[in-house]
């Protein structure tokens, strides 16, 4: 990892939302290549806590005078241009950098980086690519944007080229990265607030792709209409999956499942007969997920026996598909999905379960994307025998949409189906304590804070 040298004049980094995801990941790399790394963030939570611990400072709140001693100060893109932090920084010339520019510069610092995307799948994939990669023994650092169980954490600090890192493509800021190798697992309508449309995602994927060099690899999707062009825009090898295709260089065949859910498939390498996998993680785009993995894995030489292995062993990262617990023989589930493709995906991931009835607590993320995708929501969501639906989760926005949830549950019921508006996650306790049976499964869907209800129904 030659290249984080390059950063060598900035002994001293200070980062303002040092408890994000990829922020906490970031500021263990950096103190592990010997930096000396403090940061703030708004509020105290499990990650600044382990950072602390690791002897990486972080302040709850705000400090300018932390700011004052720093050679370079790195921010989230949520952090506001009129940040007291920022603010002190500039006034003082001290460097900034938005944090997709830091990362880019440390994806720059290893021979091999191996970038993970696409709208849906991202987090799955990386956890299994890390998984496989971590099994044959090639020690690789790792980013992800979950918690992984086999790693304790969102990050891993390897001695060798090999970085696995999920690549976001919200704010194109994957265009800062230096990949050697992408795997792309599907290009779907998202991020609209920036995006607008279907066609500026693509562009940009296609973008990403042109930063591959010649001598990388792209592995990609050849049951996604726009993955299946990517491969015109780069010189680099590109390697095809597929469910669907047999042209594609790797297919699963003989998909089933057994009573949790969890596939076993054979696949088939240029029509020939690869290998036998078994997940320990539901759904049928879990085999497409796996599929990209194995190709990816193949390329660099990984034995069919580790990845067996390896793939078995994968229980699934935080908050997808995660089992939280069960009261009075009712199940509960937790996952992040928070776009239809995504919801209809676990829908279908959770029909291959044995269960008496489903319940859907579904918290929508973002007034754009509630309001552009309102008709779809609609339709994943009837995949549920029962329909909660509590108020939209703002993230980053206003409401200048005139969007509610109200309509999500209307639109429900144009479809014939019932489904209840319950704001206050105390009465949606109070409901599914009432009305659940045994054999139920509840699953809490969304990337906000509807993941509080599960323990809440335990306690």
């Amino acid at each position: 990892m030659n290249g984080i040298y390059n950063l060598k004049n900035y002994k001293n980094i200070y980062m303002i939302g040092i408890g994000g995801v990829s922020m906490s990941g970031i500021a263990e790399i950096l103190k592990h290549s010997g930096f000396a790394v403090k940061g703030s963030d708004c509020s105290e939570s499990k990650t600044t806590r382990k950072l602390n611990l690791d002897g990486i400072h972080v302040i709850i709140g705000q400090d300018v005078n932390m700011v004052a001693k720093a050679d370079l100060v790195v921010y989230t893109a949520a952090i506001k241009q009129d940040n007291i932090e920022l603010v002190k920084a500039k006034e003082l010339g001290i460097p900034t950098m938005e944090r997709a520019d830091f990362l880019g510069l440390i994806t720059k610092a290893f021979d091999d980086t191996i970038c993970v995307s696409g709208t849906h799948g991202k987090t799955t994939t990386t956890s299994m690519v890390s998984m496989c990669f971590m099994e044959a023994g090639l020690d690789p650092s790792i980013q992800v944007g979950a918690t992984l169980k086999a790693i304790d954490g969102n990050y891993r600090i390897g001695n060798s080229e090999h970085f696995i890192i999920e690549a976001c493509e919200y704010v194109e800021s994957f265009l800062k990265f230096y990949p050697k190798a992408e795997i792309i697992l599907n290009i779907d309508n998202d991020h609209l607030d920036y995006f607008k449309n279907i066609e500026n995602i693509n562009q940009a994927f296609i973008k990403y792709v042109k930063l591959l060099p010649a001598n990388g690899v792209l592995v990609t999707n050849l049951d996604n209409k726009y993955c299946a062009e990517l491969h015109n825009y780069t010189t680099a090898k590109t390697i095809t999956y597929s469910v669907e295709n047999d042209k594609a260089n790797f297919v699963a065949r003989s998909i089933s499942f057994d009573k949790n859910g969890f596939p076993r498939f054979d696949v088939y390498y240029n029509n020939y007969f690869y290998a036998s996998f078994e997940l320990s993680i539901p759904g049928a785009h879990n085999v497409s997920n796996a599929l990209a993995c194995i190709a990816l894995c193949h390329h660099y030489g990984i034995e069919k026996d580790v990845l067996k292995t390896a793939l078995k062993k994968y229980t699934g990262a935080h908050r997808r598909f995660e089992f939280v617990g069960s009261f009075n023989g009712v199940s509960i589930y937790d996952d992040y999905g928070h776009h239809p493709t995504e919801i209809k995906a676990t829908a279908l991931a959770l029909k291959k379960k044995t269960y008496h009835h489903s319940w859907v607590v579904f918290q929508p993320h973002t007034y754009s994307r509630t309001s552009e995708l309102l008709a779809d929501f609609a339709d994943a969501l009837t995949y549920f025998d029962n329909i909660i639906v509590t108020d939209i989760y703002a993230a980053r926005e206003t409401n200048t949409y005139n969007i509610s949830s109200e309509d999500l549950v209307n639109k429900i019921k144009e479809l014939g189906r019932k489904a209840l508006y319950i704001p206050d996650f105390d009465n949606i306790v109070t409901y599914l304590k009432e009305n659940t049976e045994k054999d139920d499964i509840i699953l809490t869907l969304g990337a906000g804070t509807i993941t509080n209800v599960g323990p809440m129904l335990l306690n």
